[in-house]
């Protein structure tokens, strides 16, 4: 798998949201059948760019409470 066109991928998924400030719910599952790539590698991958500070995770606030990404 390619990190750099995950990265990508993420990217525009973020951007393209509608809401204010940008953030996405990310479907590890979407990604990996988009990316052809096992659901474990991309865990990791966002992992890995959470840790190296190419993206922002949070939790919203309000019920569900999902964990959230955004762009830093």
């Amino acid at each position: 798998m390619n990190k750099e066109s995950m990265l990508q991928l993420i990217h525009s998924m973020i951007t393209s949201s509608t809401k204010n400030p940008k953030y996405a719910v990310l479907s590890t599952a979407k990604i990996a059948n988009i990316l052809d790539c096992p659901i474990g590698e991309v865990e990791s991958g966002i992992t890995e760019f959470v840790q190296t500070g190419k993206l922002q995770k949070s939790t919203l606030q309000d019920s569900p409470n999902y964990d959230i990404y955004l762009l830093p």
